[in-house]
């Protein structure tokens, strides 16, 4: 799945999650709730999910022939809140028949 819309799609919602996570739970437990210690674990699992997003936009990119245009777009919706679950939509061949869960 490295390299495959269908792999970037399910990155792109992980990394997405990740960040709702950090910014929803681990966050307001440290400075609403005074208790900081899921900021570094979630944290570290949203900057290794980070990473895998960026490897997987640069794979998939590459398989589906963008242009510098869309990576540069992709890169950019990463650093941007709820910006890859935008991206996954607008993406060239990202949304298509191979990249979408077959219904049961």
């Amino acid at each position: 799945m490295i390299g495959t819309p269908k792999g970037f799609l399910w990155t792109a919602r992980i990394e997405g999650l990740s960040v709702l996570a950090l910014f929803f739970v681990a966050m307001p437990m440290k400075y609403i709730f005074g208790d900081p210690s899921l900021i570094r674990p979630v944290g570290m699992i949203h900057g290794m999910l980070f990473l895998a997003y960026v490897m997987q936009l640069m794979l998939t990119g590459a398989e589906l022939k963008w242009s510098a245009k869309w990576f540069i777009i992709g890169f950019l919706a990463s650093s941007v809140p709820f910006g890859t679950f935008v991206f996954e939509r607008k993406a060239p061949g990202i949304m298509d028949g191979e990249a979408l869960p077959k219904a049961a």
